[in-house]
């Protein structure tokens, strides 16, 4: 049997604020525990005088809405992941009214097999109005909106997030395991179609890895870090580094901040990969390779500016991009892309 590494310990950071954290931790574009950023938030506080104390200060917050919420059957020990044959998930989807939901981890949290249970991602002031502004970090832009999460003892696949993420944990217990961008060929990736949360996810359980099945896994765990985080501790995870998220607690409740620095109104560059997977990925390897040439040149700038040696206004799509020139190629690209030919 094949011992893999232990997850190498992601550095961790007492006393951070905001100057130290745009200076030293996110430049590093590592992942970073900060350790006790949410200490002295009231949610904090009641979690560590216990769960019925921290669902308590919740419902002083919540409405009666129904709110999105996602359950597995207890087979799923708590995983949510695909069916079988790669066709499905393994969880349902629903709507329940918050306390009810708090109300059944609490009653659940001596269960030896619960329902997995989870509220994901709702903006908090949706959630939980007001709850934000009495727990909150500057460590991030005030126009970051926090979103919730609150669940019992879950597994999510490994992920990356299109985002900067910073989260923090209220309550309970979370476990993270990190891998590298560019460790995307050793984590399997599963469908891109169906996904359980929008962005693809690792096929390979950290807890329990098929190397028959995923012998490159392996490559990928040399490299891995890990975290375990308590309540008020947060951890910065840098744009695309993958991630699964354990929670080991019957109640957990973690807040977190994403946000994206790059500039707003200039495309998705998710739907560029979607288009070249159709435009580029089907050509023949000779042109593919011109392809490669070319975007490595004009895009990612391999070679340092390619226009340089043309005055700036004549250096149309490659010189300073802004919005107006944006809108005029997204017209032709919808006009482009409406053709049948």
């Amino acid at each position: 049997m094949t011992t893999l590494p232990i997850p190498a310990p992601v550095p961790e950071y007492h006393d951070v604020d905001r100057h130290r954290f745009d200076v030293e931790i996110r430049p590093a574009n590592r992942p970073a525990i900060l350790r006790g950023l949410g200490a002295d938030w009231p949610a904090v506080r009641a979690a560590h005088e216990s769960a019925d104390a921290v669902v308590a200060y919740l419902k002083h917050f919540s409405r009666p809405d129904p709110v999105n919420a996602i359950v597995g059957d207890p087979g799923v020990d708590g995983r949510f992941f695909y069916t079988p044959d790669l066709k499905g998930l393994n969880f349902t989807r629903g709507t329940s009214p918050l306390d009810p939901f708090l109300d059944r981890l609490l009653r659940d949290r001596d269960a030896a097999r619960p329902y997995a249970m989870a509220v994901q991602s709702i903006p908090a002031p949706d959630l939980l109005p007001g709850f934000a502004a009495r727990n909150a970090t500057d460590i991030v832009d005030a126009d970051v909106v926090p979103r919730l999460w609150l669940g019992n003892a879950i597994r999510v696949a490994t992920h990356y997030d299109l985002m900067e993420n910073v989260g923090v944990v209220i309550a309970g217990m979370r476990r993270f395991t990190l891998f590298p961008p560019d460790q995307i060929a050793n984590l399997y990736m599963g469908p891109l179609e169906l996904t359980p949360a929008g962005t693809p996810i690792s096929l390979v359980d950290p807890a329990a890895p098929d190397l028959a099945r995923f012998p490159r896994f392996a490559r990928a765990m040399d490299v891995a870090q890990g975290a375990l985080l308590e309540p008020g501790d947060a951890i910065y995870i840098p744009f695309h580094w993958w991630h699964a998220v354990d929670s080991l607690a019957p109640v957990n409740i973690f807040m977190n901040y994403w946000w994206n620095p790059a500039p707003k109104g200039m495309g998705n560059p998710y739907d560029t990969l979607l288009h070249a997977l159709f435009a580029l990925r089907t050509l023949p390897d000779d042109q593919r390779a011109v392809w490669r040439m070319l975007f490595d040149h004009l895009v990612f700038r391999a070679n340092g500016d390619p226009v340089a040696h043309l005055p700036t206004e004549v250096q149309g799509v490659l010189g300073p991009v802004d919005a107006a020139q944006f809108e005029r190629v997204r017209a032709t690209l919808l006009q482009s892309l409406g053709r049948s030919d």
